[in-house]
């Protein structure tokens, strides 16, 4: 896959922009916050339907403007796609796809591509909601009409614990438990697909992620992944707690996770009615990162955190190369070589190279691998000055 060509109008500090891209490495070069990320962060946003960078559309809108709009050429073999979002302050997002209107959600279907940027540090270091979201992001890309499951499970999640306080505050009723009972029936449906789901993409990425971070740092430090299912913990306060660690990852099955979500469910009735949230399900489980055994997230150096995050990007990469049908993702690496010293440069060159499409940004061209930079532009105050 293959961006040729984008268009960018009122996105952050860009009045307009054209930018033509070429096959291979395209580098853009400028000092900070000069708008080279934002080019970037674009593409991104047409494949996540998100930024890397902020919470909220509306940040990507250019103060003052009432929307902003990304246009994207994208072409995979002998098949061109125009695709195109329109960001809006006030109003639903809109979508178009050679001109004709689609659902917004359904964008990922026809561009994918991974970034990685400083900011994906917290990966490793972070709470566990952005490690779900990186899982679910994949999945996505993957399989797209896991974009109505996770909605649809978003939504009964939030009807759930709308009735869990409506019974607190009033008291328990029989009618509320049946509603509830009703209510269960569609989390534990939902939930489980998802559970099966990021359960099966973790075992894709578990001999991908190993393979990448050798490939970055030049030794084996035993980085592995498994899950943490909050179905399967005996107390769902301890985020700490393992529900699925050492040897092999196994992936669990839909219907198991099913009856396992359902015990849960019964054995932490009462705590949920006193607190009125739904303690347990794929909203509050995670991904365990483990270096030489140990959990990454307190245990790493900033170095290893840094590759370890590298790695689960990369290895991404390589799982929608070989699962996706749309082939090679296009690869985004923002201000990622400043972070590097000269020989992790060199290997990360050496592990992109196979790409079809690889975005770079950087300060400085000096940090960037000369195999890297045939294609090079220059980016000063959201205008491009030289290619």
């Amino acid at each position: 896959m293959l961006v040729t060509h984008l268009t960018l109008t009122d996105f952050r500090n860009y009045e307009t922009a054209e930018v033509e891209f070429a096959p291979g490495a395209n580098l853009f070069v400028g000092s900070n916050g000069q708008g080279k990320t934002n080019l970037v962060e674009s593409l991104g946003y047409l494949s996540t339907l998100g930024s890397h960078r902020v919470a909220t559309d509306h940040a990507m809108i250019r103060k003052g403007c009432d929307s902003a709009i990304v246009r994207a050429r994208v072409q995979h073999g002998d098949r061109q796609v125009l695709a195109e979002v329109q960001l809006n302050r006030t109003s639903a997002n809109r979508a178009q796809i050679n001109r004709s209107a689609i659902r917004t959600r359904d964008l990922p279907r026809y561009f994918s591509s991974v970034l990685f940027a400083p900011e994906d540090l917290a990966l490793v270091r972070g709470e566990p909601s952005g490690r779900r979201r990186f899982l679910d992001e994949l999945l996505v890309l993957l399989t797209p009409r896991l974009s109505g499951v996770m909605a649809d499970y978003d939504r009964v999640l939030k009807q759930r614990n709308s009735l869990l306080k409506s019974a607190r505050s009033s008291g328990v009723k029989g009618a509320q438990l049946s509603t509830l009972e009703i209510w269960d029936d569609r989390l534990v449906a939902l939930g489980s697909e998802l559970i099966e789901a990021r359960s099966r993409l973790i075992a894709l990425l578990v001999p991908q992620v190993s393979a990448a971070y050798v490939a970055i740092a030049g030794e084996d430090h035993r980085a592995q992944l498994s899950s943490q299912l909050s179905i399967l913990s005996s107390d769902v306060d301890d985020e700490n707690s393992p529900a699925s660690t050492g040897g092999e990852f196994v992936p669990i099955f839909a219907a198991d996770a099913a009856v396992a979500f359902r015990a849960s469910l019964v054995r932490l009735r009462r705590a949920e009615l006193e607190r009125a949230v739904t303690l347990v399900g794929p909203h509050r489980d995670d991904l365990i990162l483990e270096l030489n055994g140990m959990a990454a997230r307190g245990y790493a150096s900033h170095g290893e955190s840094w590759s370890f995050a590298l790695s689960l990007k990369l290895a991404s990469a390589e799982v929608l190369r070989r699962e996706s049908t749309s082939g090679d993702p296009v690869l985004i690496l923002d201000d990622v070589f400043a972070e590097l010293d000269q020989s992790r440069r060199a290997r990360l060159a050496g592990a992109v190279a196979g790409f079809e499409q690889v975005l770079i940004t950087a300060a400085v061209l000096e940090d960037v691998p000369e195999e890297l930079t045939a294609n090079t532009v220059r980016i000063q105050q959201g205008r491009i000055v030289d290619e």
